[in-house]
């Protein structure tokens, strides 16, 4: 049923970029309010499915208007077993929501993809807990008994890969890759640092990197780091094997820490310029970070940026234009 799982065209180093940040763009920009944080919830009304297929659509159009590829992430970074009981569903529903999630992406893929502008279709799975806290830590077996079912159910659907967002400790990650294995599945790892550049946990993202990979003989396809602004990461980028496998990022736009994140009361959407200024200094020095896009209080606005900053060092004789949304 997946289209690209076998090849996903990302592999091939063309610029693709995803979606921004769901969640924060649901709540303050369409006056949603999720329950948990959890975006999948609104697929069982056909006001809020209207709404996550419009999310989609605006990204699908930007995609097309600057001729890159686009990764379309499903709506399910809470939809696990913990959260999913939390908010009330059961076992078969909760698989449900994962299949529903699909669904509506390949539905969208079937009707919007073009020959300039691939559309790759990631299950994404959320950590157990508190994705800025590390308080609380699963052993590398436990963690993948837990993920297991989002993965296998997953692995029945249109899904090209499983994309693994906002992990902040290794034992989760290794956990993740080895379900993900066991269900033939591409796996990417996305970790989250602190603005001292390391994992919640206090680990680095090169020792993370290089202890995941080991445990799991090079498991993940790629590596990618979100929900942090690239200030808070771009130093700890150094040379080294470990940065060769970094091939994805999908900043914050605000500079606030996690805990200041936390507690904050209004939305922190940043300077999409500045935005994307970082990305493309960024870019300069790791030509092979090829998937770009955003985390929390991100938006359309902010990947059009990244568009513009970072099409002139793909394409040379790229004309820069007004943005689209300014």
């Amino acid at each position: 049923m997946s289209k690209y799982r076998n090849h996903l065209p990302q592999l091939d180093n063309d610029l693709f970029i995803t979606d921004g940040g769901m969640e924060t763009t649901l709540i303050f920009h369409e006056g949603w309010e999720l329950r948990d944080f959890a975006a999948f919830d609104l697929l069982n009304h056909p006001a809020g499915r209207q709404s996550i297929q419009n999310y989609y659509r605006t990204y699908i159009d930007l995609a097309k208007t600057y001729a890159v590829g686009l990764i379309l992430e499903s709506a399910t970074w809470r939809a696990n077993s913990d959260w999913g009981t939390k908010l009330g569903y059961h076992r078969q529903a909760l698989a449900e929501a994962n299949r529903q999630a699909i669904a509506l992406l390949q539905d969208l893929r079937q009707k919007q993809e073009s020959p300039t502008t691939p559309l790759v279709i990631s299950g994404c799975v959320g950590p157990r807990g508190d994705g800025y806290n590390a308080a609380y830590r699963m052993s590398e077996a436990g963690a993948e008994r837990y993920h297991r079912p989002q993965i296998a159910t997953f692995a029945e659907t249109a899904a090209d890969l499983v994309t693994a967002m906002t992990i902040n400790y290794v034992e989760e990650a290794i956990g993740i890759v080895r379900a993900a294995q066991a269900y033939g599945m591409p796996v990417v790892i996305s970790f989250t640092v602190e603005t001292d550049g390391r994992l919640p946990s206090g680990q680095s993202l090169q020792t993370a990197i290089e202890q995941v990979d080991q445990a799991t003989q090079q498991g993940p396809l790629y590596y990618m780091i979100n929900c942090a602004h690239p200030s808070h990461f771009a130093s700890s980028l150094t040379a080294g094997t470990f940065v060769k496998r970094i091939r994805g990022i999908r900043a914050n736009a605000s500079k606030k820490s996690h805990a200041e994140l936390d507690e904050a009361t209004v939305l922190d959407d940043g300077n999409p310029a500045d935005l994307g200024s970082h990305y493309q200094t960024l870019r300069k020095q790791f030509p092979h970070v090829n998937v770009l896009g955003g985390c929390c209080g991100t938006d359309h606005r902010h990947i059009e940026a990244i568009c513009q900053a970072c099409l002139p060092l793909v394409w040379p004789y790229f004309t820069q234009r007004p943005l689209l949304s300014a």
